[in-house]
């Protein structure tokens, strides 16, 4: 049930919010770069976006739900590189400096614009399927660990090893054309530790310490990733002794991308 209470800021992110706060923790630019010359790791991520959208591509062509799919799908790959092309140019092109939320948030204006709600509805609707039957067998091995460190660990790696089943990646989306992907493949594929960003042992020791009376989490609107990772962090959470637990989820697109809507379209 929708809250009638105002919305206000996350009490726990350091205020302004404005000027202290990204979403984006990747380091992109800084404050040296040229605004108007996009930065090594900025074309990095436009690359790594233009290399998604033959598979985009190939999705929204078959989606059943829009009339005269193919062609539209055309548009959209044309739209869309042609974009990503111009931000190399030009970083600030589209409400840049550019960064991964950017780049999602247009491509997904590009897609509704014409017609595409979801592209990845079956898909999402077949992996959700096979996670369900999935879910009590992974339950069960979490619950089988008898040490709480180790069972925190294993449910932490069950959130990035969900989180790695993303068809937005190219590869991955290749991948599971080819031979499909299971939840268990990516729990395989996990990269050893040290990770890149690896607070795991802080949070293990967190974990023996302290009990969180309230959690938050932002999740991913289907898949694996929420029903095979989340919710079985989520389950220990409270078992644990949390007493509110809030799984949001968020629309991606909302009317502050309007704007975008109407430059796409030209």
């Amino acid at each position: 049930m929708e809250s009638s209470s105002p919305a206000v800021p996350f009490p726990l992110l350091q205020t302004p919010i404005e000027t202290n706060y990204r979403a984006c923790t990747i380091p992109y630019r800084f404050e040296t770069d040229n605004p108007r010359k996009a930065t090594p790791v900025e074309i990095q991520w436009i690359d790594l976006f233009l290399n998604s959208v033959p598979s985009f591509r190939q999705r929204a062509e078959t989606d059943p739900t829009v009339p005269d799919a193919p062609a539209k799908a055309d548009k959209f790959a044309q739209r869309y590189t042609e974009m990503l092309e111009e931000m190399k140019k030009n970083p600030e092109s589209y409400g840049g400096p550019p960064d991964c939320i950017l780049l999602c948030r247009l491509r997904e204006v590009i897609l509704r614009e014409l017609g595409f709600v979801d592209i990845f509805k079956k898909v999402k609707d077949e992996e959700n399927n096979k996670a369900m039957t999935l879910f009590e067998g992974v339950v069960k091995l979490n619950d089988a660990i008898e040490d709480e460190a180790k069972r925190a660990e294993n449910l932490v790696r069950g959130i990035l090893a969900g989180n790695i089943f993303d068809l937005g990646s190219a590869q991955l989306a290749e991948m599971f054309a080819k031979d499909g992907m299971s939840f268990l493949a990516s729990c395989q594929n996990l990269v050893p530790r040290p990770w890149v960003i690896d607070d795991l042992d802080a949070f293990k020791l967190k974990w023996a310490q302290k009990t969180w009376k309230k959690a938050v989490i932002f999740v991913d609107n289907s898949g694996a990733d929420v029903i095979l990772g989340i919710l079985p962090f989520a389950r220990e959470l409270l078992r644990h002794g949390t007493q509110y637990l809030f799984i949001r989820y968020e629309p991606f697109l909302s009317t502050k991308d309007e704007h975008l809507c109407k430059k796409c379209s030209h």
